[in-house]
């Protein structure tokens, strides 16, 4: 059994016991987090339900693992022939999930 969920203007194909990596929320490990926008829901035997553009009364169920950062990004900004370079860092913060129960 899987689902397709919408969350922070991402789509995640999930399925139950996987661990992923959502935007980062203010919320503490062990928490429960709810995806109700579903986008299509399928039982594993072809039987697929696609919403439009979410499926009713379905939702997913997941629980927050831990809060970490992702792998560095290295930013270089050069200017050909002026003497100028700028090298920095970026590492953003996810939440990690997983998940419990696709209801629907």
């Amino acid at each position: 059994m899987y689902a397709i969920i919408a969350d922070g203007g991402h789509q995640y194909k999930v399925e139950e016991g996987q661990e992923l990596a959502i935007d980062f929320r203010e919320v503490s490990a062990g928490e429960k987090l709810t995806f109700d926008k579903v986008l299509a829901i399928s039982n594993g035997t072809g039987d697929l339900k696609l919403g439009t553009p979410v499926v009713a009364g379905a939702s997913v169920l997941a629980e927050v693992v831990r809060s970490e950062k992702g792998e560095k990004l290295v930013v270089q900004k050069l200017r050909r022939r002026k003497n100028s370079r700028r090298k920095t860092g970026h590492r953003a913060t996810h939440t990690r999930v997983k998940i419990s129960k696709i209801s629907g």
